[in-house]
């Protein structure tokens, strides 16, 4: 069973036995339209291209898929819906109509396009129980949490990068170590001076995951009681100059 939109077109072919693909279509273009009115010509161009295709696809679907085991198919199931989903949403398209409302949840509240699409299935899938029966919907609902997750590691990357925020008084000498160490520029933020009333000084550098641990031990051997506090980057853009290493904001 899958969720959304879709969900709602295979309850829809399953009671009636009109073919998925029209269901697809239909129910799916006022959401495209919708999104064309709030985001643009691009986004509906593109959630034409993927709904249609999708539509298209259901005609020559393979009966038979690669397991029995209902708990791998929802394992795995998920994990490619939830990748080929956020791929389609982290370009700018939509390929099930309950995505537009998810990226605009994602836009206008805390809660990120995965949680925002799992809740909204929650509700589908509920609804597919009468249908289907409550197994089914039971193993659609661990397909659309390992959805979820795959979701938003495609919509946010997954390439996650560490930002470090340092305050010492020996800033210049820990990004030396750090330049030496991993070949980053930092960018020191504020100068060192025992003379300014806050005379901390504070830098940033950008570094991957598999270099935070051996940054962290850099900076305790040059200042043991640095302050460090270290956040997620989903996505880096450019690089910073060799200018950074000598630039004082």
């Amino acid at each position: 069973m899958d969720g959304g939109v879709t969900g709602l077109s295979i309850i829809a072919a399953r009671l009636s036995g009109i073919p998925l693909g029209l269901f697809l279509a239909a129910f799916n273009a006022p959401f495209v339209i919708f999104g064309y009115k709030k985001f643009g010509r691009e986004f509906a161009f593109l959630s034409i291209v993927g709904i249609v295709t999708l539509a298209a696809l259901t005609f020559v679907h393979v009966p038979h898929g690669f397991t029995d085991v209902p708990m791998l198919a929802a394992i795995f199931g998920g994990g490619f819906v939830g990748v080929g989903v956020g791929m389609v949403v982290r370009y700018g398209g939509i390929i099930d109509g309950s995505d537009t409302v998810a990226v605009l949840i994602d836009r206008a509240t805390i809660f990120s396009v995965g949680e925002a699409i799992m809740a909204i299935n929650g509700v589908i899938i509920a609804l597919a129980g009468f249908v289907f029966g409550w197994e089914q919907a039971l193993y659609s609902l661990v397909a659309y949490f390992v959805a979820h997750k795959a979701i938003d590691a495609t919509v946010k990357g997954f390439d996650e990068s560490r930002t470090f925020w340092i305050v010492s008084m020996q800033v210049r000498d820990i990004g030396k170590v750090i330049n030496e160490l991993i070949q980053e520029p930092v960018t020191y933020i504020k100068e060192s001076d025992p003379r300014d009333h806050e005379p901390h000084g504070v830098m940033l550098v950008v570094i991957t995951r598999l270099q935070e641990q051996k940054v962290k031990a850099a900076i305790r051997a040059v200042d043991p009681r640095a302050f460090i506090a270290v956040t997620t980057a989903h996505e880096v853009i450019g690089k910073v100059s060799e200018d950074s290493l000598h630039r004082t904001v």
